[in-house]
């Protein structure tokens, strides 16, 4: 798995429980966070589609 993605699956976790903490304590600031995890998901995905596209372009 490239690295990019492995930092972005990180921050998505990160983010997600920065979400729950914030809407525990009831702060609405956890929908920023919401927000940045789901960036941070699509992230991954772009990364690992591009790293397999790559692979399977250069093994024939």
């Amino acid at each position: 798995m490239p690295r990019l993605a492995l930092y972005a699956i990180t921050v998505c976790v990160l983010a997600v429980v920065a979400a729950v903490i914030s809407f525990a304590q009831g702060n609405l600031l956890g929908i920023v966070w919401v927000l940045l995890a789901g960036l941070s998901s699509n992230m991954a995905w772009f990364y690992v589609r591009r790293h397999r596209a790559q692979t399977a372009q250069t093994a024939g």
